[in-house]
């Protein structure tokens, strides 16, 4: 998908070809905050019942961590109340909860260039996968990494779309689930969760495909809805449920707006030890997005089976760290109807997808095998040894700061 010039405010969807922005004047603009609620966080906790009630407000949930409260206020007055929040002297800030959008042995084996590739090209057309012999080796090394350690007993939490609970594939690796939308809860009606689960850490056994890390559980945080739209507020909380449940890795293949709530939530979660991992984006372009841009955030940019950076790719070494394949990644999807099966002709229970949404979860399931190889580091040794041994191929320094990530080097 290409990107169109938008006047104003746009929202991003991030999907598997890329990030699309609405038109002037179409119809099915989403907007890009949430309507009727905004975040607030108090300097003086004690007066934020007097300072919410003379707008005629009252106190909301908090945030997780992050000391912000979830304010509900009347629809068409967001902005004004956060202007007018924001000058009150006890009020460190207000801002808008922003729209989140998603950024997208074995049977199947074969089809999976980006963990095993001795100089194979795949190709995806009508459904069928088309190798061609001789063209670079471009995958992550992760059967050779699997020889040290599979990853047995790491938690990784996807916060995504939920996991679908028919495909045996990836549904058996799911150890806890949350709901933090108005989607159904246990199940993904939209289907990046699931295909962003199953690259992290699908069964690696006779049947379908294998994740990067086949021994890692899965944490499933549903923060986007069924239609694949969640909220900065839904996303911080989803993060703060991960490190409560036990997460190593937090991986968000995502996008959103910057937001403070957001960047305390992640802040939080690093330093209480997890290692967090987002997609660049796929807007071809050096645009930041979050919580991807966010200091303490792996941000991962997509690679092709050449070894180059994917055309649709974000990129920009000054704030994308590393590189992993993103175009045509063959993983799970739900067994049942789900929306991205009629919006990009994806099949059930197995098919590809493009984007890093797609990059993002191969590094974050790296770094969950270095966790399980050194299970008394910190995230910050976690870290260094995901970024420091990757690959530096063609672009690296330019397109993304450390190269493309190598889960046999890092586990090494």
């Amino acid at each position: 998908m290409k990107k169109s010039v938008v006047a104003g405010l746009a929202a991003m969807v991030m999907a598997f070809g890329g990030i699309t922005l609405a038109a002037p004047g179409a119809a099915a603009a989403e907007p890009s905050q949430i309507t009727g609620q905004i975040l607030v966080k108090f300097r003086d906790t004690g007066a934020a019942e007097g300072v919410l009630r003379g707008h005629g407000l009252t106190e909301g949930p908090g945030i997780g961590s992050t000391g912000a409260h979830l304010i509900r206020v009347p629809e068409g007055k967001e902005l004004k109340l956060i202007e007018a929040l924001s000058r009150n002297p006890a009020v460190e800030y207000a801002e808008p909860d922003e729209v989140v959008t998603p950024a997208t042995d074995d049977q199947y084996f074969q089809r999976q260039y980006a963990l095993h590739n001795v100089g194979q090209s795949f190709t995806n057309t009508a459904g069928t996968l088309t190798i061609a012999a001789g063209k670079p080796d471009a995958d992550v090394d992760a059967v050779e990494a699997w020889s040290t350690t599979p990853g047995t007993d790491i938690k990784v939490a996807v916060l995504d779309s939920g996991v679908a609970n028919d495909n045996p594939d990836i549904n058996t690796k799911v150890v806890a689930r949350a709901n933090f939308t108005n989607g159904e809860t246990g199940d993904d009606n939209y289907g990046h969760g699931t295909h962003v689960a199953g690259i992290v850490a699908a069964s690696h056994d006779t049947v379908g495909v294998a994740g990067t890390c086949p021994g890692c559980t899965i944490l499933d945080g549903k923060v986007l809805n069924d239609s694949g739209i969640g909220s900065s507020s839904s996303l911080a909380n989803g993060i703060n449920w991960a490190v409560s449940n036990g997460a190593k890795v937090i991986n968000m293949s995502l996008g959103v707006r910057a937001s403070r709530t957001l960047e305390t939530a992640v802040n939080n979660a690093w330093a209480r030890g997890v290692v967090l991992v987002a997609a660049a984006g796929n807007g071809g372009n050096q645009t930041k997005i979050y919580p991807g841009a966010y200091p303490n955030v792996i941000a991962v940019a997509a690679t092709d089976n050449f070894d180059a950076k994917a055309s649709f790719s974000t990129y920009g070494a000054s704030w994308v760290d590393i590189a992993a394949p993103g175009v045509n990644v063959y993983s799970t999807f739900p067994n049942h109807k789900f929306v991205l099966e009629g919006q990009y002709n994806r099949s059930r229970g197995y098919d590809v997808g493009n984007g890093t949404s797609m990059s993002s979860p191969v590094v974050a399931a790296t770094a969950a095998l270095v966790w399980s190889r050194n299970t008394g580091a910190t995230s910050a040794v976690v870290r260094d040894k995901v970024e420091l041994t990757a690959d530096a191929i063609s672009g690296t320094g330019t397109y993304w700061k450390y190269g493309r990530v190598n889960a046999d080097k890092a586990v090494r």
